[in-house]
Formats: structure tokens, C-alpha cells, sequence
């Protein structure tokens, strides 16, 4: 149950409910696969990263998860909102969010983003490489503001986690390199030109990191290079993990914060020391529906149970090689005594869930079953490979459900052919 969003609850007949809505209602009525995602949980998280960091010194990652609806709840809780493509900066302006609470990153922001950003307002840029210094200059020659910019460094600190999310170290494709003194020289760049208002330094070391003190030792190389260069801000980017399985466990927003405050004591007061947090925010907020299509026991091998989704609304197990855990929604404290390798329905041996999940006796064709701490990089990462539409997004709060995002149709594949 800890794995499960806040306001989760077995009923009186064993069934689970969230936010005071019962889960197997939820799939009867929207089908599945199905994203069901805690309101007041994500507000909660929301509350406690602005106690713990300060007004406007929490920035949320929308890579994680985004659409209009989260876009709109992310900004009235107070948070200051990441976008890394035009397409993101294009969906939380369409949520009503004013340009300036938006920050824009990305390593290779095209001409047409930077002027998209610019001419819109956004808080500020993070600049990530010469290139775009040079995009930046010459929009600025053609009439547009000088916006004020963020340069990122890459601290040259390695994080244990996948290799696919490390971001920190000195081979990274991400910012400007501190050992080979790219840094340096882009900082003084940034400092003569007239196209840029220089306004801080920003790291980000990677995603999903459970150890605390990785991040008080990219801060202090960070504070070192800061406290030479008279700014008056220092983004310290997000990456805090989140536990997806019963054995992990990681640090609180609050503990985070308590690392990153001692790291930047000596700063002086008056410094605006920002974070970018995303997966710790919405990762534990949603659970994942499916149903039960296939019950496959191989005599001295495993038994196969296929649900109605996999790979195409949850990438991260084939990626990088995540762990999860199963139950079943309609008897979630019933003890999960069998083993089976649960997969998904695409066209792919990778297309496993679940490699060895522990799942109640006696599963059966269809029956639901469900993965926790699915709100980050589920829906966000999505495909429609083979065809299958994407699910449906429903949020739950006070004993009421809402479609935020709906499930995509057949209709919806191929609306953009010619």
C-alpha cells in the first residue's frame, strides 16, 4: 500500500479505491488500459516542494508528465512550470499559464523555438550550447528582446542510476562542460553580448537518484563556480527518485531540500536558488489499469499473463530495464503467492512489464490488474506503436472522476495521413 497515491483505500469488499472513487468502477466505465491519477496527492507534492524550497523556487519538470489539465493544477498550486520543446511551451500556454512562470530548456532548441520563446516571454532560457548562443544573437539582431538566460553546466559528477539518464558527467550531451572549460567560455560570452542578459548558472546531474549526498556534491562544484560570478541565480535541476518497488526507498522532497539547503548555506541571502523537480511530484500520484487477456502456464518454465497494454503507454521496463510491482485492484491486500511474467500485447519479446512478478493465486482472463507509481514518464513517453491507441487520463479527488485526457480512437491513427 505505501507504493500506492496518498488517498488510496481498500474498500469493504477488498476492492481498492482512489480519491474516494472505486478503481474497477473506473474501468468499467472508461475501459482499459487506464491512467488514474490522484488530484489531491500531486497538489500535496506540489505543497511541499514550495514549504520546503520557497515561492517561485520550484520549478516542475513537465517531461514527466503534461497535459492541459496538469499544466493548469501545477500553476495554481504556485509552481513554476519546465518546458523543453515547443510543443510543450505550445501546451502550457494553451492551458492559460502567462509565458513569464515558464522556464525553457532543451540541448538543441531550433531557431523556430527560441523565437516561439522569446517572442512569448518566457522567465528565462537555459542555454545549453555555443550553437545556441549564436540562434539566440541572431534573433535578437532581428528585433526580438535579449531574454534573460540561464547557462547549463555539466559539473562532471556521476550519479548511480541508468546510463541513459545521467546528465552530470563530463560525456554528456547536455550543457556546457566545466573540466574542458566550455564553461567558461560561454559565461563570458553570454556576459559581452548584447542579445543576452545573463542571469544565473543551472545543473542537472540526473534522473531518478536515490542517494542524497549525490546532489550536495554537484552543488558544492556548483556554489565554487557560482560564488566567482556575481548572479543572482542558481538552479540546482530536479532528478530525486522515487521507490517503484517494495525493497527501494528514497529520500522525501523535504529531506531533498534539507541536503540542498545545507549544500548552499554560504550563499549570500539574497540568491534565488531554484530546483526542477518532476518525477517526485507526480511518479507516485497514478496507477496503470489493465486487463487480463491471456493466462499462459508453461510447464517447467513461468507462467505468461498478457494485459491489454505494455510497452506503447509504459516504456520505461524495456528502456531501462525498470522495476515494478503488480496487484490486483479488485482484491488489493490479497497476498501475491504466484509468480508470473507479465507482458504486454505488442509484437515484441522486450515487451515485458514485469519480468518476475509476485501476483495473487488464481489469476483468470479478465481480470484487472494494475501497476503503481506510473504518473511519471508513462503517459509522457507513449506511443501508438502497432496502432494501439493511447489510454485515457482520469483524475479522481473527493469522490468524483474526471477525464483529462481521453483515449485516443482508431479514428485518431490516422487523422494526420494524406
Amino acid at each position: 500500500m505505501r507504493l500506492l497515491p496518498d488517498n488510496s483505500r481498500a474498500e469493504f469488499d477488498g476492492a481498492l479505491s482512489i480519491g474516494g472513487v472505486r478503481i474497477d468502477s473506473l474501468a468499467a466505465e472508461h475501459n482499459t488500459p487506464l491512467f488514474v491519477y490522484d488530484e489531491a496527492h500531486i497538489r500535496a507534492r506540489a505543497n511541499e516542494a514550495i514549504t520546503a524550497f520557497g515561492a517561485d523556487r520550484v520549478i516542475y519538470a513537465t517531461k514527466a508528465f503534461l497535459c492541459t489539465a496538469m499544466a493548469r493544477l501545477a500553476h495554481d498550486e504556485g509552481l513554476l512550470l519546465d518546458v523543453s520543446t515547443g510543443g510543450e511551451l505550445f501546451t502550457v500556454l494553451h492551458a492559460g499559464v502567462p509565458a513569464n512562470r515558464c522556464v525553457m530548456h532543451g540541448n538543441n532548441k531550433s531557431m523556430y523555438e527560441l523565437h516561439y520563446a522569446m517572442s512569448e516571454g518566457v522567465r528565462h532560457i537555459v542555454v545549453d550550447s555555443f550553437d545556441e548562443i549564436d540562434r539566440i544573437e541572431d534573433l535578437h539582431r532581428s528585433g526580438l528582446v535579449a531574454p534573460r538566460v540561464q547557462l547549463r553546466i555539466t559539473p562532471g559528477v556521476h550519479v548511480h542510476t541508468h546510463e541513459f539518464v545521467q546528465t552530470g558527467q563530463d560525456d554528456s550531451k547536455f550543457g556546457f562542460n566545466l573540466s574542458n572549460g566550455d564553461a567558461h567560455r560561454a559565461i563570458e560570452r553570454a556576459r559581452t553580448s548584447a542579445a543576452i542578459d545573463l542571469v544565473g548558472i543551472h545543473c542537472h546531474i540526473g534522473s531518478n537518484v536515490f542517494a542524497a549526498e549525490n546532489f550536495a556534491k554537484a552543488s558544492q562544484v556548483m556554489i565554487e563556480l557560482f560564488s566567482t560570478l556575481d548572479l543572482p541565480e542558481l538552479t540546482l535541476g530536479g532528478g530525486l527518485g522515487v521507490a517503484y518497488t517494495e525493497d527501494e526507498t528514497a529520500p522525501t522532497i523535504t529531506q531533498w531540500a534539507a541536503v540542498l539547503r545545507a549544500a548552499t548555506k554560504s550563499l549570500p541571502p539574497n540568491t534565488v536558488v531554484m530546483v526542477e523537480p518532476g518525477r517526485c511530484i507526480v511518479a507516485s500520484s497514478a496507477i496503470t489499469v489493465y486487463t487480463v487477456g491471456t493466462v499462459k502456464p508453461i510447464a517447467g518454465v513461468r507462467t505468461y499473463i498478457a494485459v491489454d497494454g505494455g510497452m506503447s503507454d509504459n516504456p520505461r521496463p524495456v528502456l531501462y530495464g525498470s522495476g515494478y510491482e503488480v496487484f490486483d485492484p479488485q482484491r488489493v491486500l490479497a497476498d501475491r503467492i504466484d509468480h508470473a511474467r507479465v507482458v504486454g500485447k505488442h509484437c515484441e519479446s522486450g515487451d515485458v512489464l514485469v519480468n518476475d512478478a509476485s501476483v495473487p493465486s488464481d489469476m483468470f482472463v479478465g481480470d484487472l490488474l494494475a501497476t503503481p507509481v506510473t504518473g511519471a514518464y508513462g503517459y509522457s513517453m507513449g506511443s501508438t506503436y502497432n496502432k494501439v491507441p493511447r489510454p485515457a487520463v482520469v483524475f479522481v479527488a473527493n469522490g468524483i472522476s474526471r477525464v483529462v485526457v481521453r483515449r485516443e480512437t482508431y479514428d485518431d491513427l490516422v487523422r494526420l495521413d494524406q
